[in-house]
């Protein structure tokens, strides 16, 4: 019944990531996630049937952690003030979110693990929230990172390459999907994310939080 937990954190996780794309294409000049009414934090607007839907169900029949993603916000490029970079700036601040998401769920689990006010049991259940946030947002900010469209690495390497590199580079988006599964299928995706994540979290025990 784990998921009955995990399923309102990486809604909130996904939603928070989506939602900070948004927001710094407002601030860089483009409107468009704002206009299409993407910059809010109800749910409906950013489900994605594979990502929000289908995705965490199949997580749940095969007993593994809960996964997923939102609906991409829309960003016009043409309309940011400088394209190629602040796409870079738009595209890095999700997977940023889900890393000050697990910032702030270190802290709390923390906190958590000083206090003696609650029940034993309650707290129990308190730790393994905060700890599930802090994992969850984690794997969602390094996954993003990985380099293949259409993860928000993809469009961050894109943007800082030369130009004649980046549209070379880019010649890989229509084939990225079959690229990530086959990452997937043979293990090597879990060599970009597993390393990253092990780090931070010992950052966060470095620093007294985990």
């Amino acid at each position: 019944m784990d998921w009955i937990i995990q399923l309102p954190i990486l809604f909130f996780s996904v939603i928070i990531h989506e939602i900070s794309h948004g927001l710094m294409a407002f601030y860089k000049g483009d409107d468009t996630a704002s206009l299409s009414g993407r910059i809010t934090l109800n749910p409906i607007p950013h489900v994605d049937p594979v990502g929000t839907i289908l995705f965490p169900v199949l997580c749940i029949l095969g007993h593994a952690p809960v996964f997923g993603w939102a609906k991409p916000v829309p960003v016009n490029p043409n309309r940011l003030d400088n394209p190629r970079a602040d796409m870079v700036k738009v595209a890095f601040i999700g997977p940023l979110s889900n890393i000050a998401l697990a910032a702030v769920a270190a802290v709390f689990f923390r906190m958590n693990y000083a206090q003696y006010v609650l029940p034993v049991d309650f707290k129990l259940l308190l730790a393994n929230i905060f700890r599930f946030a802090v994992i969850l947002n984690l794997y969602l900010a390094f996954f993003n990172l990985i380099p293949v469209f259409p993860l928000d690495g993809s469009k961050v390497l894109s943007g800082i390459l030369p130009e004649q590199w980046s549209q070379a580079y880019e010649s890989h988006a229509p084939y990225g999907f079959i690229i990530l599964i086959f990452l997937m299928m043979t293990g090597i995706l879990s060599m970009f994310i597993v390393p990253p994540v092990e780090m931070m979290m010992s950052v966060f025990q470095g620093l007294g939080l985990m």
